[in-house]
Order: C-alpha cells, then sequence, then structure tokens
C-alpha cells in the first residue's frame, strides 16, 4: 500500500487561492493524485469548524476521484481556523473513522489533531503536534501533549500494527536539520522535545525513513517559508514522520520526501509497505 502525508498549511488556499504559492500547491496536489496513493493524510487544514465547503469537496473530488473525504477542524473553545486534520483515502477500503481526544491540555484537544482509520488488520492514524510556540511558551504543554500521544499510540498498537504520520514538530537527531549547533533551544529541536520522541519510538514504534536511510543527510521535510533562500540552500528540518509498529518495520519499502519544486514549507512524505 502506497501513503502519502503532507502538512498543506490551509486547504483552502490549496484549492481556490490565486497566488503564486496557491499554484505551486495545487501542482503538489496534482502529483499526490498521480501517484495513485490508497491514503492521504493532510496536516494544518485551517478549516472553518463546519468543515471543507461545497466548493472544496467539489474541487477535490476533481483532483481525488474515487476518493472519500474524513475531516476534523478545530472547534471552540479552541481557536478558529487553526490546525485541523483530513485524510483523503481511496472509497474501496471503507475503514471506520475516529476523532479521538487523548486527554491533552486544553484546548489541544479541541484543535482537531488526530484522526484515525480502523482498517481490518492496521490502523492508520495521523497527528498534527502542537508547536512549543516562540519562546517556548507552550513546551509544558508540548511535553505533556508528547506523553499522552504516546499513550494513546501504544493502546492502539496493543490491538492492531499501527500507521501513524504526520508533522511531528520535532527534529529527532543532530542529523535531522541542516544547522544543529544553533537550534538547541529552537522549538523543535529542544532536549525536551528530542527526548519525547526517543520515548515514542521506544514504545515499539519505527522512523520508516531511518529505517531505510539510517545515516542520509540533508534530506527534510520544511524549509523555512519566510526566508527566501532556505530551500536552494537545504537549510532545513525533518520534522514529518511515516512511523509504524516495529512488527511491520521489515514491510517497508519505500520511505521518502515527494519533491515540491520551488514551494517552501513543508513537503509531502511518501511510505510504501507491504501490508
Amino acid at each position: 500500500m502506497k501513503f502519502i502525508s503532507w502538512n498543506i498549511d490551509s486547504i483552502n488556499a490549496a484549492l481556490t487561492g490565486t497566488s503564486v504559492r496557491a499554484g505551486e500547491t495545487r501542482e503538489v496536489l496534482k502529483k499526490i493524485a498521480a501517484m495513485k496513493p490508497d491514503v492521504i493524510a493532510i496536516q494544518e487544514t485551517k478549516l472553518s469548524k463546519n468543515g471543507p465547503t461545497k466548493k472544496h469537496l467539489m474541487i477535490l473530488q476533481e483532483l481525488f476521484p474515487n476518493y472519500e473525504v474524513a475531516w476534523r477542524s478545530s472547534v471552540e473553545p479552541a481557536r478558529k481556523g487553526y490546525a485541523g486534520t483530513m485524510y483523503l483515502y481511496l472509497a474501496q477500503y471503507e475503514p471506520k473513522v475516529t476523532y479521538p481526544k487523548i486527554n491533552a491540555p486544553e484546548p489541544m484537544d479541541d484543535e482537531g489533531r488526530i484522526i484515525t482509520l480502523e482498517f481490518p488488520d492496521f490502523y492508520v492514524t495521523e497527528v498534527y503536534t502542537p508547536n512549543s510556540g516562540n519562546g517556548l511558551k507552550r513546551l509544558d504543554e508540548r511535553q505533556t501533549w508528547d506523553d499522552c500521544y504516546r499513550d494513546y499510540l501504544r493502546e492502539l498498537d496493543q490491538q492492531k500494527p499501527v500507521i501513524a504520520s504526520g508533522d511531528f514538530n520535532v527534529a529527532h537527531e543532530e542529523i535531522d536539520l541542516a544547522h544543529p549547533a544553533t537550534n538547541h533551544h529552537s522549538a523543535g529541536f529542544t532536549d525536551e522535545e528530542r527526548t519525547h520522541f526517543s520515548k515514542l519510538l521506544a514504545a515499539g514504534f519505527t522512523d520508516s525513513f531511518r529505517h531505510l536511510h539510517p545515516d542520509e543527510k540533508g534530506v527534510y521535510s520544511w524549509w523555512a517559508q519566510r526566508v527566501i533562500t532556505s530551500k536552494q540552500n537545504n537549510s532545513g528540518w525533518r520534522i514529518d514522520y511515516w512511523l509504524v509498529s516495529d512488527r511491520l518495520a521489515d514491510k517497508i519499502t519505500e520511505a521518502g520526501m515527494i519533491d515540491s519544486g520551488e514551494r517552501r514549507d513543508h513537503t509531502p512524505i511518501i511510505l510504501e509497505i507491504d501490508l
């Protein structure tokens, strides 16, 4: 099966925007569609609490015929039009869709950060992990989130193997970002966040990319959008992951990044696995 995950940074802008960046985003969506994945996970949809509009759904149907849509948006008391997640999956599969709450610090459970698809023999789940914020003002809550999320994945894993993707907002090791020396106190590369990601892997999960490419350098999934030269200089971070239950690791056949051209911010990531 083929899985793709992407933090798209606004599904509305991607589908209806008129900027150069919106055009770049649509080209990436077309590229994803041509790859014919079984499941597409999308983070940071930034939709209203009512989800995709009729126009959004029409455009998605044109781009991805034969796919069903599942979505989850931020709802009060969380900020409006914030975070949010979505799945597109081939209609033939008919998975059970759930929208879990993990007892995270308020209002994180209301920010639409997790969707899970239950298939007969495995789970597929996506996450948009809260950023620790400017000045690390949300780092304490982020650490609690990490503990709650790890417990949730472990609960799933006790029932069926798990395939988890998303924007985890952490570069795990120094090899996972271009400039580790100057970022030890930056959100996404603090000792606390890295330690929690290590705990997540130790709970029974494998980083699919590092499983296949343990020593590969210079491969990233995010480049700062506001820094014009970030991508051409490959000054990036690898903060998006496909994780699998350890017992599935040997079934991974491909794990990597999908080229998104000149578009900065996140790039889609792919997992192919024999299930």
